[in-house]
C-alpha cells in the first residue's frame, strides 16, 4: 500500500478519538489485550520463524531464542505485574499542605504512540515495544522496517487480525513514510535504530514537543575488554557465540575487542577454535548461519574487510548471492583507526591489543568516545571490574558474560547519549509509556491562614516562625 500524509493523519486521528473514549484506561482491559497478544504470538510462531528465515537466514532455534521466546517472557511479566505497577501511589502531603493530608500519583498513558521498529529483530523490537505501550494504556501506530519485508508483511497481517486499527495498526514503507509519520502530532514516540536517524527523529519530535524514547546502537560501538587474567577459553566461546548471532546485526553486540598483549596470541587461537566449533570451517555455506539483511549491507561489510585484508587472521570470505559473510577477525588494530570508531553491525571483529598494566588508560580512551549501549569485561579481578562498571557510562553490560543482562526480569534495557534515552522491559516499559500525574485532594475545612496576606507587621514574625518549623 502507498501511503499519503492524509491517510496517515486519518489513522492518527482515529486512534486519538478511540483513546479519548477511555477504552484503554481500565487495567483489567489492558491485561485482557496483553493475553490476547500473547496467544496470538504463540499461534503465529511458525509464521514468524518462516519470515525471519527469509529476511535474515535465521534458523528455527535462533528465531525462537532471539525473537519469539523473549516476547512471550516479556508479555508474561506485564500480565503478572501490571496491576501493581498501575496502582496509584499515595503520599503524605506534609505539614505545609495541612489540612490536605494525602496526595495521589496516577500513572496515566500518554495517548497515541508511534513505534518505529528496526529490521534486525523485527518481531521482538516491534511486538515487545507495542506490548509496553499497551501495558501503559496507549494506542500504537507502528512504522515497521522496509528492509525486513517478509517480517513486516507478517506484522501487518498479525496486528490486523488481533486488534482493530484504531487501537494498533502497522504502516510499512521507506524513509519517506517514516517522515510522514513523524510529521504527525503523536503523544509518545519510541524509535529503535541508528544514532544518525535517532537525531532526525528527535528533531522532528521537537516540533511538537513530543516525548521520545530512543534505543540506539551507539556511534562508536560496544567494547569487550579481555584482560590477561581472564579465562581465555570461556571468553572466546562466549564472544564467538555472540558475534555469530544474527551475523553481528545486534545493537548490543561486540563491536571490537581490546585484548591484553600478554595473552593476545593464545586468545586469538581460542577465538578461532571457538568459531570453528560453533559454526564449522565454512560458515558461509552453513544453513544455520544468518545472513546480512541486504546486498548493500553485504557490500559494505565486504568492502571494509578488504581495507583490512592484510590483517585478517580468520574469516574474510563471503557469498554475495546468499548475503552471508564469515565471522572475520582483524588483528592488530590501533585504537584510533576508523574501524573502531563507528558501529559495524556485521560479522567483522577488529581486535585491539593493549598493555594490561595500562588498562585504566584504555578505559579513559573508551570513556572519551560516545557512550556505548553495552560493555563487556572478562577478568578475574572483580574489584577492578566492579569499579569500572560503576564509573563508565554505557547502557548495560556483563562481567565474564555477554548479552544476557537484557534477559533479566525487572531490570531496564536502555542507553545513554549516543546509545539512546529512556528505558523499557517489564515495569520500565510501563513507566516509559506512562506519565506520573500528581493530584492533591484539598479540604474545605480547617484551612490555615498561613498563606494568606498580610505578610508584614505582626503577622510576619509569626508566619516565618511557623514556616521554618514546617520546612524541617
Amino acid at each position: 500500500m502507498i501511503y499519503t500524509e492524509q491517510e496517515i493523519s486519518n489513522i492518527v486521528a482515529a486512534q486519538r478519538k478511540y483513546f479519548r473514549t477511555g477504552a484503554t484506561l481500565p487495567v483489567k482491559w489492558r491485561i485482557q489485550q496483553l493475553k490476547k497478544l500473547k496467544e496470538a504470538v504463540i499461534a503465529h510462531e511458525a509464521e514468524f520463524e518462516e519470515a525471519l528465515a527469509k529476511d535474515l537466514g535465521r534458523s528455527k532455534v535462533e528465531a525462537y531464542l532471539c525473537d519469539v521466546g523473549p516476547i512471550i517472557v516479556e508479555i508474561n511479566e506485564m500480565i503478572h505485574g501490571l496491576r501493581r505497577w498501575a496502582r496509584p501511589e499515595c503520599h503524605f502531603s506534609g505539614l505545609m499542605c495541612f489540612p490536605s493530608l494525602f496526595t495521589k500519583v496516577y500513572k496515566m498513558p500518554y495517548g497515541v504512540s508511534l513505534v518505529i521498529s528496526p529490521f534486525n529483530f523485527p518481531f521482538l523490537l516491534t511486538i515487545g515495544v507495542v506490548a509496553a505501550a499497551m501495558c501503559g494504556g496507549n494506542t500504537a501506530v507502528i512504522k515497521a522496517s522496509s528492509k525486513s519485508a517478509a517480517c513486516t508483511e507478517v506484522l501487518k497481517r498479525f496486528f490486523a487480525e488481533v486488534f482493530p486499527p484504531e487501537y494498533v495498526t502497522v504502516i510499512d514503507g521507506g524513509h519517506d513514510v517514516a517522515d510522514m509519520c513523524l510529521a504527525q502530532r503523536f503523544d509518545k514516540i519510541f524509535y529503535t535504530g541508528s544514532p544518525a536517524v535517532g537525531k532526525h527523529v528527535l528533531a522532528e519530535a521537537a516540533k511538537n514537543l513530543t516525548p521520545v524514547a530512543l534505543e540506539l546502537g551507539g556511534e562508536t560501538g560496544n567494547w569487550c575488554v579481555v584482560r590477561k587474567d581472564a579465562d581465555l577459553k570461556d571468553a572466546a566461546h562466549k564472544i564467538a557465540f555472540f558475534k555469530l548471532l544474527n551475523a553481528g546485526q545486534i545493537c548490543i553486540n561486540i563491536n571490537q575487542i581490546a585484548v591484553a598483549k600478554e595473552v593476545a596470541e593464545p586468545f586469538l587461537e581460542e577465538l578461532k577454535q571457538a568459531f570453528i566449533s560453533l559454526i564449522g570451517e565454512e560458515p558461509v555455506s552453513n544453513p544455520e548461519y544468518p545472513k546480512l539483511i541486504t546486498a548493500t549491507a553485504y557490500d559494505k561489510c565486504a568492502k571494509l574487510a578488504d581495507e583490512y585484508r592484510d590483517r585478517i587472521v580468520f574469516g574474510g570470505v563471503g557469498n554475495r548471492d546468499t548475503q552471508r559473510y564469515a565471522p572475520t577477525m582483524i588483528y592488530p588494530v590501533n585504537i584510533n583507526e576508523h574501524i573502531v570508531q563507528h558501529e559495524l553491525f556485521c560479522p567483522l571483529l577488529p581486535i585491539v591489543p593493549f598493555n594490561d598494566a595500562e588498562v585504566d588508560a584504555l578505559m579513559e580512551t573508551i570513556a572519551d568516545r560516545e557512550h556505548p549501549l553495552a560493555m563487556y569485561l572478562f577478568t578475574k579481578d572483580m574489584k577492578w571490574a566492579k569499579r569500572t562498571m560503576q564509573t563508565q557510562q554505557y547502557g548495560g553490560g556483563c562481567i565474564n558474560e555477554v548479552c544476557i543482562h537484557m534477559m533479566v526480569k525487572g531490570v531496564p534495557f536502555n542507553g545513554t547519549g549516543h546509545s539512546g534515552m529512556g528505558a523499557y522491559h517489564g515495569e520500565w516499559g510501563f513507566r516509559e509509556f506512562t506519565h506520573p500525574q500528581t493530584v492533591l485532594k484539598g479540604s474545605t475545612r480547617f484551612n490555615l491562614p498561613l498563606r494568606d496576606h498580610p505578610y508584614s507587621g505582626k503577622a510576619e514574625a509569626l508566619k516565618m516562625k511557623i514556616l521554618k518549623v514546617f520546612e524541617k
